[in-house]
């Protein structure tokens, strides 16, 4: 059932009210934070780096890490919007967890208490050798050491930065690389990239999640990849109820039992009033 704007809240409200629910977060949470996303109805087509090609050549390792080098010059100062706040708030009237796919860090940042990172997290970085994990702002220090004459570009355009900190670079080819600080190995961002299968564990943890809720609640992403679908896919399955609030259509609408076409921010900050008054 497709919910117009002027009824979407107390839809949403009577939903949720005295129940146990599940967010599932897509990019479109993140819009608000000046992060754009793959494929709201704004968004620029764009294409990621595929898992493979950036392990198969340091070319690729070597273009990646120059986009996201200014790319993370964003990301990085990125912080929490109202719709982000608000969620974490809803913790008191039902929230058990958020299932995210982005890779910002903003729900933990807004003070959302469990989060599930199923891609990862960006201000992250680990070694392909060794495994050694360590701080993305460590490696921006030692990128910028390495590459003195990048200088500061220009602001980037919503067309030049994609969700995972990437960003259109023409000029990457005499990009310095640095390896990892224990064993000299190459450096991969702790995300889960397109073609890379989601750790189990955090499957595994979130389908948990998921047993503990009564509501799943979709926000802000299309569900056009399986790793967001499945959850969808599953309580619909188990006879759980499925709200969506997405501005714009998504593979899993016929599936929910509410479809909200509005945007997160403004929809979760009026559903906190509503619901904790």
């Amino acid at each position: 059932m497709t919910v117009a704007a002027p009824a979407a809240v107390t839809a949403a409200a009577e939903l949720l009210r005295g129940r146990s629910w599940v967010a599932l977060t897509g990019a479109g949470i993140s819009t608000d934070s000046g992060i754009p996303d793959y494929r709201g109805p704004t968004s620029i087509r764009a294409t990621p780096m595929q898992y493979n090609e950036f392990l198969g050549s340091a070319d690729a390792q070597r273009r990646y890490w120059a986009r996201s080098y200014l790319g993370w010059r964003r990301i990085g100062r990125a912080a929490p919007n109202p719709g982000h706040r608000a969620l974490a708030d809803l913790e008191a009237v039902g929230l058990t967890g958020v299932i995210t796919q982005n890779v910002d860090g903003l729900h933990s940042a807004a003070g959302s208490s469990r989060v599930i990172n199923l891609h990862g997290d960006i201000a992250s970085v680990v070694c392909l050798d060794c495994g050694d994990r360590s701080e993305r702002s460590e490696l921006q220090r030692r990128l910028q050491a390495a590459n003195p004459k990048l200088g500061e570009r220009h602001t980037l355009e919503h067309a030049e930065l994609r969700p995972d900190g990437d960003a259109v670079v023409q000029d990457w080819r005499q990009f310095r690389l640095v390896g990892c600080a224990h064993c000299g190995g190459p450096l991969k961002p702790d995300v889960v990239f397109f073609g890379e299968s989601v750790p189990k564990p955090r499957v595994e943890a979130a389908y948990a999640l998921l047993e503990r809720g009564e509501v799943l609640v979709v926000l802000g992403s299309s569900l056009t990849v399986m790793s967001g679908l499945r959850f969808v896919r599953h309580n619909a399955k188990q006879q759980r109820l499925v709200m969506i609030i997405n501005r714009g259509a998504t593979r899993g609408d016929e599936l929910a039992n509410v479809k909200i076409d509005r945007g997160c921010s403004e929809t979760l900050t009026e559903l906190r009033s509503t619901l904790l008054g």
